[in-house]
């Protein structure tokens, strides 16, 4: 027993013991208030029979090693310490109950929420043995249920107590490092080196349990447990309970074969196995002869297995925190983080990654069931949760004191309180495509689009350009700005002839410093100067912000960070040191050929990064943007048929191509620019390459092409002028060449698409605070119809007639409509839900001329996993060398 009255005086400076919670084989359970920290804790103590055996420090310090695990299905380890002679470690309290309490109530669980527990534990299971770590004690006790969520508990415990020196004399107290029911008989025969199969076998285990309302092997002993566990084969699921279906049964006996190379490769397979038939299948246990000779030869070690019985629980309860966050460790460590489910990370514009100051919460942009939204994610929270008012945002960045979190939506740049409240409006960006942003210390934000660098007073006013690229010298785009600690110098990314460098921008006197070192995505972390290079690589260099000088080399610090189409880095790092970002490579994309149901076929093998694919009128060919490195991109052409490229503009300066109606040409925007900066023009060329290009409107706007009108004689585009809204216009092609307003007003209009006939132009507006599709006559009449309810873009006619598409988060909609005697939408379906490439501005994606098939952009799914560093600069100095696990 733990002498409570003694403990709660040795650590009444850190921990107020409440209450008892319970005791298991290993350790005495605690309710207890953190002082330190304000919250409510599990504080565990080991027994002191135990920790004289295991030796505390040796304990102590292999627990540690799995502080680092962070998932949304693990309870995290938050201390662990001596006190009084006595060895403790503390993690969250979770207010709900453990999956045996519920085992105990219930005896059996729905076979649909049985199997999502597993999933969520096999989740946890393949993410710690991806960062090297076994679980060992698997079982309901060790899972805890919190809002219908599985939380994993005492993970590493076992691992810790095996690794410890007294590890081999934990049989002398009766004690054992597993509970036999879910031992798998590897572990049950002492085999000194335990593999994660081992924590897939206890799995299978705990999902029988769930199923059919005991373990797989019971006795009335340890010994008799162990026994059955090595010599039998577990009763079918299926005659016990007809409604499991055969798949999860069959999953369920791959997890419980003898031999740990018969059971799954990962939990992540176990996992796919339970929700997928066909994966089940490829894993289907063979039984007969191999089995007679696997129960043989665990039989031999039977006798070593006995010595290791006993049984024992590390623990009940523990949860969620609330209250204050404890300061981040002074480590270099490097783990990941789990996307909830209903909050998978959007791509699009620029990083959609945010870190607060204090490097305790990350924000991101997701996409769930209402679409694109902000979701915080506390390092030492389970899961994220969505930031209400947040609806159809991106690009969030946080003031530098971190009580603000900024935004861009429906064509605004918004605010929110970083503690909650209502989002406040900031200013008017429609005229800007924005993909960077950043909050200085003097109350200015400064964002940015490919034609220069912006401020605004964050209280709130009107976008004032501040910097141009010097096109005389072969300067493309600006990007990126981040304020350096001084409040009045930027740091910003310029593009020169298709390569990124890190330059700086004084708002005093606008000088421009430029850097003769290639790499984009400059930030300052001091005293270091960090930049990214194409292939995902970040390096650092140090950094004189003052002098705004580099002093040294550049040095490594992580790899594989996720570049997108246009150069931009899903990286995000607080001034704290704490990174974030994705990783992988996201440039490389498929173009794929995807039916009403969104199952896609590869059109070509080649993956490269397109933008904007349209498919000609005879649907043989499909002209589509192609942006190579980090450069603005060139139209090319797919010859569906032969599965055959090929280029037609050569500059890197042509995108979002148009096809006449007749199939001849091919309109599309050019990057223009003078001493004023850059501007998109709009050019056309012959279709078949044989022609130059030749330019349809040149002046000092923006101009993105939307659609030909059937007769051919006009081109509607949409227009970006600097202070101005976006508005719609359409060029006449006879001569004149002057451009008509179509919908111009104080919201912005975009992505414009003309009906088959003529008749009708859909668009997307922000008129009501967030994007959506609307219609209006083109030729002639009056009205104006909303036909998406809650959030549209990318509208595309079908040719076919009879339908509108357009996308509401990863939903492809088809809104069907009758034209006469007016305009009216009579139903609306939803096709598939699936994360194909996607951007408000503009579609990504096209209708095949029969309605009954598109042309998407392919890439890999939006990861769920966010990579975390804490303090990888560490890494960089000599006392840090060696410290990232």
């Amino acid at each position: 027993m733990t002498d409570t009255p003694r403990l709660a005086s040795a650590i009444a400076d850190r921990y107020r013991i409440e209450r008892e919670l319970g005791q298991g084989g290993m350790a005495t359970v605690y309710l207890a208030h953190d002082v330190r920290h304000d919250r409510k804790v599990a504080l565990k103590v080991l027994l002191p029979a135990l920790a004289a055996i295991l030796g505390a420090e040796r304990f102590l310090n292999e627990i540690r090693t799995t502080a680092n695990l962070q998932h949304p299905h693990i309870l995290s380890l938050f201390d662990s310490g001596q006190a009084d002679g006595m060895v403790y470690y503390v993690m969250p309290y979770v207010a709900g109950e453990s999956l045996r309490h519920r085992l105990d109530r219930e005896q059996q669980l729905p076979v649909d929420e049985a199997v999502r527990i597993a999933r969520d534990v096999a989740g946890a299971l393949d993410y710690a043995h991806r960062q090297g770590v076994v679980h060992r004690d698997i079982k309901p006790e060790n899972i805890l249920l919190h809002e219908g969520q599985a939380l994993v508990a005492d993970f590493g415990i076992a691992l810790a107590a095996s690794r410890s020196e007294g590890s081999t004399r934990i049989t002398e107290t009766g004690m054992s490092l597993g509970t036999p029911q879910y031992m798998a008989p590897e572990q049950a025969m002492g085999q000194r080196e335990i593999t994660p199969k081992a924590d897939i076998y206890a799995l299978g285990c705990v999902l029988y349990e769930l199923l059919s309302g005991e373990p797989p092997f019971t006795g009335p002993t340890p010994q008799a447990i162990v026994a059955r566990v090595m010599t039998e084969e577990p009763r079918s699921l299926t005659l016990q309970r007809p409604t499991v279906p055969e798949h999860v049964e069959a999953a369920i006996f791959v997890a419980l074969a003898k031999l740990p190379a018969d059971r799954f490769g990962s939990a992540a397979q176990f996992a796919e196995a339970l929700e997928l038939g066909s994966a089940a299948a490829r894993f289907a246990p063979r039984r007969g002869r191999g089995d007679r000779q696997a129960r043989s030869g665990f039989a031999k070690g039977l006798r070593a297995g006995l010595l290791l019985l006993g049984g024992a629980a590390l623990g009940i309860g523990a949860a969620w925190l609330a209250g204050r966050r404890p300061a981040l460790a002074p480590l270099s460590a490097r783990f990941e983080l789990m996307l909830p489910r209903d909050a998978r990370y959007a791509n699009g514009a620029g990083a959609n990654l945010a870190v607060s100051p204090d490097g305790r919460t990350i924000v991101y942009c997701g996409t769930g069931e209402q679409g694109r939204q902000l979701f915080a994610r506390r390092l030492d929270d389970v899961r994220a949760a969505a930031i209400p008012g947040t609806e159809g945002a991106f690009l969030p960045f946080f003031s530098p004191e971190g009580r603000w979190l900024a935004f861009v939506a429906a064509g605004r740049l918004m605010k929110v309180p970083a503690g909650g409240g209502a989002a406040l409006p900031i200013a008017s960006v429609g005229s800007v495509t924005v993909s960077g942003a950043s909050w200085g210390a003097s109350g200015v934000i400064v964002l940015e689009d490919v034609f220069g660098l912006y401020r605004v007073d964050a209280g709130g006013g009107r976008l004032e350009r501040i910097a141009v690229p010097d096109t005389l010298h072969g300067e493309q785009t600006y990007y990126w700005p981040e304020f350096l600690p001084d409040g009045q110098t930027v740091l910003f990314t310029l593009r020169r002839q298709g390569v990124d460098y890190p330059a700086a921008l004084s708002l005093a006197t606008r000088a421009i410093t430029r850097f003769d070192m290639p790499g984009g995505h400059a930030r300052y972390v001091e005293p270091y100067l960090v930049f990214v290079n194409p292939d995902g690589a970040v390096a650092a260099v140090p950094f004189n912000p003052r002098k705004l000088a580099i002093t040294g080399p550049p040095m490594p610090l992580f790899d594989h960070v996720e570049v997108g189409p246009t150069g931009e880095a899903k990286l995000a790092i607080s001034p704290s040191g704490v990174a974030a970002y994705m990783t992988g490579q996201s440039r490389q994309l498929g173009l794929v050929l995807v039916d009403r149901t969104g199952v896609p076929r590869l059109l070509t093998a080649e993956r490269r990064p397109y933008l904007t694919p349209r498919i000609s009128p005879d649907g043989r060919r499909i002209a589509t943007t192609i942006v190579p490195g980090a450069g603005i991109g060139d139209i090319w052409v797919l010859d569906i048929a032969q599965g055959a490229l090929q280029r037609l503009t050569f500059g890197d300066s042509a995108s979002l191509p148009v096809w006449s109606p007749d199939g001849r040409h091919i309109a599309y925007a050019h990057l223009s620019g003078d001493a004023a900066g850059n501007y998109r023009d709009l050019y056309w060329i012959t279709a078949d390459g044989n022609g130059r290009p030749e330019p349809l409107l040149r002046d000092s706007t923006s101009k993105n092409p939307g659609a030909f009108t059937p007769d051919g004689r006009q081109l509607i585009y949409y227009q970006l002028t600097t202070g101005r809204p976006r508005d719609i216009l359409s060029l006449p092609l006879d001569g004149t060449h002057r451009p008509i307003p179509v919908v111009a007003s104080d919201a912005n209009e975009l992505a414009p698409a003309l009906s088959p006939d003529g008749q009708f132009l859909a668009y997307v507006s922000d008129e009501s605070g967030r994007s959506e599709v609307y219609v209006r006559p083109f030729r002639g009449g009056a009205g104006k119809w909303q036909v998406s309810p809650s959030g549209g873009d990318e509208p595309r006619w079908s040719p076919a007639g009879s339908e509108l598409f357009y996308r509401s988060g990863d939903a492809m909609i088809a809104a069907r409509y009758r034209g006469r005697p007016a305009f009216a939408v009579v139903a609306r379906d939803t096709l598939f839900r699936r994360p194909y490439e996607s951007y408000p501005a503009y579609a990504r994606y096209d209708v095949t001329p029969d309605g009954r098939h598109f042309v998407m952009i392919e890439g890999s799914d939006p990861s769920r996993t966010l990579t975390v560093e804490l303090n990888p600069f560490l890494r960089l100095r000599p006392e840090g060398a060696g410290r990232t696990p």
